[in-house]
């Protein structure tokens, strides 16, 4: 019987490695490679509509594209547009998961950010701080420093600055560097 029991212990830890890892929930996202959290809820006290050119700085180049966001209490809903005006994605989040729509494969070849990560940024430049308080891991810390939000790791690095300009009496994001995942957005309102 004994000769049996390291035969029966590798077996079970074969079959444990063989076994798929258990599905990520479709509303996390992660703020460094290994590092992920579950995005706050979509819900504002104001609905935001804004229209942006968005300017996205990756290792692989520069990548340009119109995007019409918009959070009605229910949703987030992110919409992707060539400067021409080819719809190129459609992103909702709704508590529960973030979905996509490619709508174009002109996205092909871009190294653009994963959907998820996308959201998140939104979600950072715009969201109220204690939206992410309770989202945040443990050490994590997400601070307004006049004009510039920054999100930062247990060990103080920076990970997300979020530069921020007043437009038209409100509190405007213009640029956002992920250092983490080394890329940059800059935005420009284009409407209210």
């Amino acid at each position: 019987m004994k000769p049996l029991l390291p035969l029966c212990l590798c077996a079970s830890l074969l079959s444990a490695c063989a076994s798929p890892p258990a599905p990520a929930p479709d509303n996390r996202a992660f703020l460094t490679p290994g590092t992920s959290l579950v995005l706050p809820v979509p819900t504002l006290a104001q609905p935001l509509y804004r229209q942006q050119l968005l300017s996205a700085r990756t290792q692989s180049g520069e990548h340009q594209l119109l995007a019409v966001l918009e959070a009605d209490g229910r949703q987030l809903t992110l919409v992707g547009l060539t400067p021409s005006g080819i719809r190129l994605f459609r992103v909702s989040y709704d508590g529960e998961a973030v979905r996509t729509e490619q709508l174009s494969s002109l996205l092909g070849g871009t190294a653009l950010p994963p959907v998820a990560q996308v959201v998140a940024d939104v979600m950072l430049s715009y969201w109220p701080i204690p939206a992410w308080q309770t989202q945040l891991p443990r050490g994590w810390q997400l601070k307004d420093e006049g004009m510039v939000r920054r999100l930062r790791d247990p060990g103080g690095k920076l990970v997300s600055e979020i530069f921020y300009q007043d437009i038209g009496g409100e509190r405007e994001p213009v640029r956002l560097v992920q250092h983490a995942f080394e890329y940059q957005l800059l935005m420009e309102k284009l409407a209210p």
